[in-house]
């Protein structure tokens, strides 16, 4: 499995969000200008979240962007699969996979399967909110633990 860029900006975003917008809403070219990535780029990304109901915004000079709930409600494993579309490591176990003719006598899909299994497990059980921790202790922002 590998996580596209839009997948690792979508939760720099987020991280960005939670560490600045403490309800405001936020521009994104304020979280460009932090985060190195284009408006343009953060445009689409803020878009797919939106939709799926992980950000809210407003039009116009105050406008922007912020969370929509605690970030504690959110797995990082929710916000890369909005960005990704799901996180199987092979094609054949993607939600959206035709049943591949070799699925009953495939050598290595219980291997496949238990992969994607551990990984779900692994992202859907970070929070935003951990991550958030974690960067503000990278930033020696917060004593460690």
């Amino acid at each position: 499995m590998k996580v596209s860029t839009k997948g690792r900006y979508a939760l720099r975003l987020m991280i960005d969000l939670a560490e600045h917008g403490r309800g405001d809403f936020i521009p994104l070219k304020e979280v460009s200008a932090r985060q190195g990535v284009s408006v343009k780029y953060l445009e689409q990304i803020v878009n797919q979240l939106s939709r799926a109901g992980l950000l809210q915004s407003v039009r116009g000079a105050q406008g922007g962007y912020r969370l929509a709930k605690s970030a504690t409600e959110y797995t990082a494993g929710e916000i890369l699969r909005v960005t990704e579309g799901g996180l199987a490591p092979i094609a054949c176990l993607d939600q959206a996979a035709e049943v591949c003719p070799r699925n009953e006598h495939c050598s290595t899909l219980d291997f496949w399967t238990g992969l994607a299994d551990v990984i779900d497990r692994y992202v859907d059980s970070v929070t935003l909110a951990d991550l958030v921790t974690d960067h503000q202790k990278k930033m020696g922002d917060m004593p460690a633990k």
